[in-house]
């Protein structure tokens, strides 16, 4: 009975491999939202003031960093919890593959929402005129917790890997 339940609790791990293919359909929703925007930059450039075209760009940066961390969640997360992921010999394999335990994921994912959260901010910042200061304390304030966060969850790894 007991090798029965291990066999089914270790064979369940698959239920996560369809999640990990849907963060791939996420990532193609981002990819249409991106080029809906580029469209919509291209084509209203020369109306643009240089502060909205800078805003405009940093929404693009922050969708590029979001698709890298979808890509970063899906792919180390799928070879850590489900399976390895077999590349052809003769197909790119990217060097951080295979090398990212649950661990550095964990801060890796953190230090992406600190910077996603960061180009967010600078965003709501570039537009503080139409903002009302109590929002942007609040904004600050969030986004500091994900620096505050991030630290703590690297100086408790720190420690941690210190102490093994």
């Amino acid at each position: 009975m007991e090798r029965l339940i291990e066999t089914l609790m270790y064979r369940s791990r698959w239920m996560l491999a369809p999640i990990y293919l849907g963060l791939s359909l996420a990532l193609l929703g981002l990819g249409v939202k991106f080029f809906q925007e580029v469209w919509h930059l291209l084509s209203h450039v020369l109306d643009m003031q240089e502060a909205d075209l800078v805003l405009v760009i940093l929404a693009l940066i922050d969708m590029a960093m979001v698709g890298g961390l979808i890509v970063m969640v899906m792919m180390s997360g799928y070879e850590n919890f489900v399976s390895t992921l077999q590349v052809s010999d003769g197909e790119e394999k990217l060097s951080w593959l295979g090398t990212m335990d649950a661990s550095s994921l964990k801060m890796k994912i953190a230090a992406s929402i600190v910077a996603i959260s960061s180009i967010h901010l600078l965003r709501i910042f570039m537009n503080a005129e139409k903002t009302e200061n109590d929002k942007l304390m609040w904004y600050t304030i969030i986004h500091m917790t994900f620096v505050v966060s991030a630290f703590a969850m690297g100086y408790l790894d720190k420690i941690q890997k210190h102490h093994k």
